[in-house]
């Protein structure tokens, strides 16, 4: 029997060390709020690696040095970090809890004249805006797109540029649009070369901007409904508590609040709502 041959662990291409990952790890929190503790140390290189690579660089090292100073790459260097994992209908239940609860008053509200108002809060590629129009709007091409003319408006907001230039294209490959409900794929998709592209209808409704959600909120206006969903699962329990208090003051009171299936609200946020689904809340006081 031929003796086992120990793998060795792939070699870097760049120089990154312990003390270089604690300097990432300190420059995401700051900036982000994202926690990357050592063991995501190989993550970490593996996506800043092209971008060392494309700034002409020989080490992690003088990656860090050069975005302390340049704050274009500074950017692109959170955006490589961020985690953008999404689908169409992801956590379906919280769609049927606003259709269900919100959407009703919401609809006559916009057939009266009135206005409307709601955020997706790290929409990503745009995955979840979509799905929330679709599933609210439902296969009724003609008077969904009556709702959409009146005062209505989603903005959606996410730190990554990149994944936000997906959102605003709406265009996807055929394999991603599977989990469209096949009703609203026929009524809401168009054929587009290999993949399908948004109604136009769809994509005039949303807002896309770039936001951090733990920086300065542009936003001067309150919302009828915000879904911001699995991305606090990267911060740590002040952090939470902080963007939770955020979200409630811009949330009208009666609105709906959707967040993702394992995370929950900070004690204090949580007195300010009912729980009406498994992770929706309505905003009572």
């Amino acid at each position: 029997m031929k003796a086992a041959i120990a793998s060795r662990p792939r070699e870097r291409e760049f120089g990154f060390g312990e003390a270089d990952h604690r300097a990432i790890a300190e420059l995401a929190y700051r900036e982000v709020g994202i926690l990357l503790p050592a063991s995501k140390a190989q993550m970490v290189y593996g996506r800043l690696a092209p971008r060392v690579r494309a700034c002409g660089l020989s080490s992690v090292a003088d990656y860090i040095g050069l975005i302390d100073s340049d704050a274009p790459e500074r950017g692109r260097a959170i955006d490589a970090l961020t985690t953008n994992h999404t689908f169409f209908f992801r956590e379906n239940h919280h769609f049927d809890d606003f259709n269900r609860l919100v959407w009703p008053d919401l609809k006559a509200r916009l057939a009266s004249g009135g206005r409307v108002r709601l955020w997706s809060a790290a929409c990503s590629s745009g995955e979840e805006p979509y799905s929330w129009l679709m599933s609210m709007l439902g296969s009724d091409r003609s008077g969904g797109k009556r709702l959409l003319s009146g005062d209505f408006r989603m903005l959606s907001t996410d730190v990554s540029p990149s994944v936000l230039a997906t959102a605003k294209a709406g265009i996807y490959p055929a394999n991603v649009v599977e989990t469209v409900p096949g009703p609203l794929a026929k009524t809401w998709l168009n054929k587009s070369g290999d993949g399908f592209e948004v109604d136009p209808a769809l994509r005039a409704a949303v807002v896309f901007n770039v936001l951090n959600l733990l920086g300065d909120w542009p936003i001067r206006t309150t919302f009828d409904a915000i879904f911001c969903r699995n991305v606090m699962i990267y911060f740590d329990g002040p952090t939470k508590a902080r963007l939770q208090a955020r979200l409630a003051d811009a949330l009208k009171v009666g609105g709906l609040l959707c967040i993702g299936h394992s995370e929950r609200l900070d004690g204090e946020v949580a007195r300010r709502f009912e729980i009406v689904g498994r992770t929706s809340w309505r905003k009572v006081a």
